[in-house]
C-alpha cells in the first residue's frame, strides 16, 4: 500500500487517475458449467495480506490470476459474468460507479474494500 492510500474508506479515492487509462487490475477468468466467475483486484494489492482482527485475507495470485486487464475491460468482465469477487478501493469504486453493484454490499477488510456480486 502506498502513502496516498489513507483513506480506503471511501470508494472514490482513485485520484491517481481519474479516466482509468493505465490503470491496472489483475483478473482470473473461471468457466464453470453454464456460469463465468471472475476475480478482479487492484494490481497493487496482489500478493499482500489484509488483516482485520481475527480475519485474515491473502490477496494471492492462484486466486486472483495474473491476467492484467484495463478499467474498461475489468469492467466487461464484471458486466459478462455471473459471478464476481471484487479485492481494492479502486476497482470496487468503479463498479459502484458504473451502477453494476450497491454500494451497501461492500465490506472492508482492514482498510481494503471487496465486493461480492451473484447474478442468478
Amino acid at each position: 500500500m502506498t502513502g496516498q492510500d489513507t483513506e480506503k474508506s471511501e470508494l472514490t479515492m482513485d485520484s491517481r487517475d481519474n479516466t482509468g487509462a493505465g490503470t491496472q487490475y489483475i483478473a482470473r477468468t473461471i468457466k464453470w458449467q453454464q456460469h463465468i466467475l471472475v476475480n478482479i483486484c487492484d494490481e497493487e494489492l496482489l500478493g499482500t495480506t489484509v488483516k482485520n482482527g481475527e480475519v485474515d485475507m491473502a490477496i494471492s495470485r492462484e486466486y486472483f490470476g495474473s491476467d492484467k486487464v484495463n478499467e474498461a475491460e475489468a469492467i466487461n468482465l464484471v458486466r459478462s459474468s455471473s459471478i464476481v469477487n471484487l479485492a481494492g478501493s479502486r476497482i470496487v469504486s468503479k463498479v459502484v460507479d458504473a451502477n453494476l453493484a450497491s454500494e451497501r454490499a461492500v465490506k472492508q477488510v482492514g482498510d481494503v474494500c471487496f465486493l461480492m456480486i451473484y447474478k442468478f
